[in-house]
């Protein structure tokens, strides 16, 4: 007889799994939850800040291959996360944004008509680092979706996972730690809303929040301290392209033609 080995769940910042700074903990489902802090905060931004460049130089060929190799992963898992909801509509969503990543150009970017000599051409580009704000409850499908928007773009993630059940956000950390997305590029907190969410919107290195917590007393709070850094927040339900579209930003570039 064996006692097995009980699962300790970690934030995942970086590409490492990591304790609270605080060393806190909230029980959910019965499981000690790391409970982040305004430092882990500023320690997951500074990390995405990090690898977003690089992510974004990127082919999109290539970010779509590490998007489908996640997607293959977290299927692979599929019988443990069983109870985090519909797995397999995270999966699809995962595969669904991987195929966005090539055509993103083509749909978004235009050649300008201009009443000049010249060439105007708008490309998309990525925002930078994008705050995610789960619901309180959200399942791993909403969770997956939320992120794999921005990745797709080129964006790096912060992550506040759904307060009330966040055990399967931080199985997810694992399902990308061997997926080839790099270190940085998505970073997972486990936590209060109350907590996470005004660090994350006051946050001047973080350029844009996808809000999905669906709560008007944090919606105003979020407004007002993005208000102070000009971030742009996206909440409500879209379509995908209008979620892309949304954490994109627009370069035009005029080019002399011609005498």
């Amino acid at each position: 007889m064996r006692v097995a080995v009980a699962k300790t769940y970690k934030l995942y910042l970086g590409g490492a799994f990591v304790r609270s700074e605080s060393g806190r903990h909230d029980v959910v489902d019965g499981v000690n939850v790391p409970r982040g802090s305004r430092k882990d905060v500023r320690n997951a931004v500074k990390a995405a800040r990090k690898a977003q460049p690089g992510w974004a130089r990127k082919t999109a060929y290539n970010r779509g291959q590490v998007l489908y190799r996640a997607a293959e992963a977290l299927e692979s898992r599929a019988g443990e996360l069983a109870a985090a909801g519909d797995v397999g509509a995270a999966v699809d969503l995962l595969v669904h944004y991987a195929g966005w990543t090539d055509k993103l150009h083509a749909v978004l970017g235009t050649i300008n008509p201009v009443a000049a000599p010249f060439l105007s051409m708008s490309t998309p580009e990525p925002t930078g680092v994008v705050a995610v704000l789960c619901g309180a409850d959200d399942a791993l499908a909403d969770v997956v979706g939320a992120i794999a928007a921005p990745l797709a773009v080129g964006n790096a993630v912060v992550v506040a996972l759904p307060e009330h059940a966040p055990l399967a956000g931080l199985d997810l950390g694992e399902v990308l730690g061997v997926s080839d997305v790099p270190g940085g590029v998505v970073n997972l907190l486990s936590g209060r809303a109350d907590e996470l969410v005004g660090a994350l919107a006051a946050h001047r290195d973080v350029n844009a929040i996808l809000d999905a917590t669906g709560d008007a007393d944090l919606a105003v709070t979020i407004d007002t301290l993005a208000a102070e850094s000009l971030k742009r927040v996206i909440r409500g339900e879209h379509s995908s392209l209008q979620r892309l579209e949304a954490l994109t930003e627009l370069r035009t570039v005029w080019h002399p033609i011609g005498a």
